[in-house]
């Protein structure tokens, strides 16, 4: 499934959530969907400046060169924003993820509906998630 793809398909999933404590309830679900992220990734390294509550996101990428993003937070709202742009972003190439038009969050009325520091927050894990893609293009450039 491409990224926009599953944009498209998250988009669709919300309009039936009309109501927003509905819609915070789901996304809260989608937290806990979230497979369990070691301890021992918990560091500063991993850790995302500029947000309000404690997230943490790294990468690695599996043997076709594709990303594979591992995400936590100590926040059950944060949890589910972070679920989300792992379904939509992990397991993309690099390219795809550096170029990508995450619209999918002002459709849903996220950004709306967020704090100013949350909002900051989701820019910071976006910027952070670009910032893997865009280390790993330039090193496959170097290695060409």
């Amino acid at each position: 499934m491409t990224i926009n793809e599953t944009q498209d398909e998250i988009i669709e999933e919300f309009e039936g959530l009309t109501d927003w404590m509905d819609r915070y309830a789901y996304i809260i679900d989608l937290g806990n969907t979230l497979p369990e992220f070691p301890e021992s990734l918990k560091t500063p390294a991993n850790l995302i400046e500029g947000c309000q509550s404690r997230v943490w996101i790294t990468s690695e990428r599996d043997p076709q060169g594709d990303m594979l993003l591992q995400a936590d937070s100590d926040a059950m709202i944060v949890k589910g924003i972070v679920a989300l742009l792992l379904r939509v972003l992990s397991g993309h190439t690099p390219a795809e993820v550096a170029d990508a038009d995450l619209y999918f969050i002002d459709r849903i009325g996220l950004r709306e509906h967020l704090s100013p520091t949350r909002s900051n927050g989701l820019v910071a894990m976006v910027k952070q998630i670009k910032n893997y893609a865009r280390a790993y293009r330039l090193l496959d450039e170097a290695a060409r």
